[in-house]
C-alpha cells in the first residue's frame, strides 16, 4: 500500500530544513547501508549522530504526531530517528529492498521495518530527475512529490532512486515498525478508517457509524501486536 502524505512539513518547517541542510557536513551515504545496498548506493547523507540530523529529526517527528493521515496508514507502534540524504547530478540509488531489521542508536531492541517513508525536502522543479521507483504486483509507480509531502509503502517493496540530472535532491527517510505487522491487515484498517473519516462528514449522526467505529477498533485490538 502507497500512501501520499501531503504537507507534513509547513514553509516555515522547510525553510528551517533547508537552511542547517545548506551549511551542514555530509558523508557518503554507503556508511549506513546494508551490503547488498551499498553496492547500487551513490547519494550523500548527514552523520545520523550530528545535530543537524538530531535537530531536524525531532522536526520530523513531532510533525508526524500531529499527522492523523500517517498515524491512520501506518500505525507507528515505533519510528526510526530520521535520516537526512542529498543526491546532487548523476547521483542515484540503484534497486534494493530495505533491511527487515535496523539496530536503533542507543536502544537495545532492534526495530523491525514494516513501513519505509521518504519525506520530500525540495521542491520538485528545482531539481531534474530523482524520483523515487516503487514495484509492486501492478508494476512500477514513480514518486516525486512536492516539498513538505510524504511517501509511505512497504519496507519489502524493492525501489530505486533514479539519476538525478540537474540540481540537488534533500529528503529525510526514515522506517516504521508497525503495530499492525501484516500489510494486507494495515491496508484493510486503513480504508475502513478513511470510509469513517467520509461517513463523519457526510452522515455523522447515522448510526452505523458507532458499529463501524466499534468494528475497526476491534479488528485493531485482534491484529495489535505489543
Amino acid at each position: 500500500m502507497l500512501v501520499h502524505v501531503p504537507g507534513v512539513l509547513d514553509a516555515e518547517q522547510l525553510r528551517h530544513c533547508r537552511t542547517m541542510l545548506a551549511s551542514a557536513e555530509w558523508e557518503d551515504g554507503r556508511a549506513t547501508a546494508g551490503v547488498q545496498s551499498a553496492k547500487v548506493k551513490r547519494n550523500l547523507q548527514l552523520p545520523p549522530a550530528s545535530l543537524p540530523a538530531r535537530e531536524l529529526g525531532s522536526v520530523v517527528l513531532g510533525a508526524l504526531e500531529k499527522n492523523p493521515l500517517f498515524i491512520s496508514a501506518v500505525l507507528p507502534q515505533r519510528v526510526y530517528p530520521p535520516l537526512f540524504n542529498r543526491y546532487d547530478a548523476t547521483m542515484s540509488f540503484g534497486s534494493h529492498v530495505d533491511n527487515a531489521i535496523r539496530a536503533i542508536p542507543g536502544s537495545p531492541n532492534p526495530l523491525r521495518t514494516d513501513v519505509s517513508a521518504t519525506l520530500f525536502l525540495s521542491e520538485p522543479d528545482t531539481y531534474d530527475g530523482g524520483e523515487l521507483v516503487i514495484e509492486d504486483t501492478y508494476g512500477q509507480h514513480a514518486v516525486k512529490l512536492a516539498a513538505g509531502d510524504l511517501i509511505v509503502y512497504p519496507a519489502g517493496s524493492l525501489h530505486h532512486v533514479r539519476p538525478v540530472t540537474r540540481g540537488e535532491r534533500l529528503a529525510s527517510f526514515f522506517w516504521v515498525q508497525s503495530l499492525v505487522r501484516d500489510p494486507g491487515q494495515r491496508a484493510m484498517l486503513f480504508d475502513l478508517d478513511m470510509a469513517l473519516v467520509q461517513l463523519n462528514k457526510d452522515a455523522k449522526q447515522h448510526p452505523a457509524l458507532v458499529m463501524l467505529t466499534g468494528l475497526y477498533h476491534n479488528l485493531l485490538r485482534t491484529w495489535a501486536t505489543p
